[in-house]
């Protein structure tokens, strides 16, 4: 196997893994949507990205196409469930919206690492028609980590006042 065919496989395996990646975020995203009524700009911002996150699953089949490649469908609905199990733990906690806060701005910020090593993989490989693509996401995710960054306090913030007002306050 030459150093070439190392990368391609390599990148072929990323993109799939993102591609799954991001079937998870659909789902933890679809769980929490619902959970959001006293957070409406997370809310907001939140449906903003569900879309966003279609599109980014489109621009991967798009690279994987372009390759002779497929995304895995045993990886995209394994990673869907991760995605509905993780945000049904945080359903019955008190504070579910604080701790989804948190695993939000976690799983953002391992999206936009590993896109990161995309694009790196497709530079290092030639794969130059992918990058803009990649990069278009990458935008994407790290905005959504900033805007969940920039919210915390304001939704721990609402969280307190909801709780000491006896009113519900988790979601």
């Amino acid at each position: 196997m030459t150093a070439n065919d190392t990368i391609r496989d390599q990148f072929v395996t990323g993109l799939k893994d993102a591609h799954a990646l991001e079937h998870q975020a659909l789902a933890l995203m679809d769980r929490q949507l619902d959970h959001l009524a006293h957070y409406a700009e997370v809310e907001n911002r939140m449906r903003e990205h569900r879309g966003e996150t279609e599109r980014q699953i489109d621009r991967l089949e798009q690279i994987l196409k372009s390759l002779d490649e497929s995304h895995s469908s045993f990886k995209d609905a394994t990673m869907a469930l991760g995605g509905n199990l993780a945000a049904m733990g945080h359903m019955f906690a008190a504070d579910e919206i604080i701790k989804n806060s948190f695993a939000n701005f976690a799983f953002e910020n391992y999206e936009a690492a590993s896109y990161k090593a995309l694009i790196q993989m497709a530079k290092e490989g030639g794969f130059q028609s992918a990058v803009p693509l990649l990069e278009d996401t990458l935008r994407e995710e790290l905005a959504m980590a900033a805007f969940l960054d920039e919210m915390l306090p304001m939704v721990v913030t609402k969280y307190l006042n909801l709780k000491a007002a006896d009113e519900t306050a988790s979601h």
